[in-house]
């Protein structure tokens, strides 16, 4: 085999490594098949890396940045969708989020998902929603996380978040947001009024996590835009008060996502992160 044959076979390979597959489990009675993606480096000295989206997040919305980010600083990743966004089953239109679904997520949803791909002590990096998610696994399964990266997370809700959001809908219905979001999901409506609607109800406004952070005993790294149009610094300032051995990143001239935006910052700082939190864990095992 020629090189030029030799480097189309490896990159067949790869991409058949990177298509999507799908899990079945049980949530509130029904099954779900969620789709998801090995990503980065086949073997890895250090924990599989979960990566937890947005709300309006599914696997093609993250870009190249999981594949990217693991494999410069080899990295196991694995990044999927959550019920109702991108490839996954589809969230039927008479099926409202309930307002704690975030929790709901963490305690039910995502250790099945675990379980069933056999990953343990995995970490977890959340974006918005993501992050919201990753640290209430932390704190309800604190032997059960190697550490989590949150960028852009929420703890509790703010006048500014509902206000974008409230901009979010006009530009669904008005704008072209729902031409933009239908390229990354099976069923666009479905993943936009999920999280639209029930960021928007009104008892949503007292959702708050913060009493239920000081729980987590992990490596916290809490990533935040300067420029955050959907949440103050307040977040993850939050989160360091309740969880004090936090390390925070704030990043200049950077909106609500520091991946897209600022994702060289982000990635080194991450990646630094993760490799000396998983060294101090190692030594302290000897």
């Amino acid at each position: 085999m020629d090189t030029t044959s030799a480097t189309i076979a490896i990159s067949t390979a790869a991409e058949r490594d990177r298509q999507s597959r799908f899990a079945e489990l049980s949530w509130r009675g029904q099954l779900l098949s969620l789709e998801y993606q090995w990503v980065g480096v086949n073997e890895s000295a250090f924990p599989v890396i979960v990566f937890l989206h947005e709300g309006l997040g599914s696997i093609s919305l993250w870009k190249d940045f999981p594949e990217q980010f693991c494999r410069r600083h080899g990295f196991t990743g694995l990044v999927f969708s959550r019920y109702g966004y991108g490839q996954s089953t589809a969230r039927p239109a008479e099926d409202r989020f309930p307002v704690d679904f975030m929790q709901q997520q963490a305690a039910d949803v995502l250790p099945g998902f675990l379980q069933q791909l056999g990953v343990e002590k995995p970490w977890l990096f959340g974006h918005s929603d993501g992050g919201s998610i990753a640290l209430l696994y932390a704190a309800r399964f604190p032997d059960a996380v190697s550490g989590i990266v949150v960028v852009a997370p929420h703890i509790f809700v703010e006048d500014m978040t509902v206000a974008a959001i409230r901009e979010a809908r006009e530009a669904y219905l008005t704008g072209g947001l729902r031409e933009r979001l239908a390229r990354y999901h099976s069923d666009v409506d479905s993943a936009f009024w999920g999280w639209n609607d029930v960021w928007l109800d009104p008892e949503f406004r007292w959702w708050n996590i913060e009493d239920r952070l000081h729980t987590i005993t992990c490596p916290v790294l809490a990533a935040q835009g300067e420029d955050d149009e959907y949440g103050t610094l307040a977040q993850i300032g939050g989160i360091q008060e309740k969880v004090p051995h936090t390390v925070l990143q704030v990043i200049p001239q950077c909106g609500h996502s520091p991946h897209r935006d600022q994702p060289e910052a982000l990635g080194s700082k991450a990646a630094q992160f993760i490799k000396t939190a998983s060294a101090t864990a190692a030594a302290s095992k000897t």
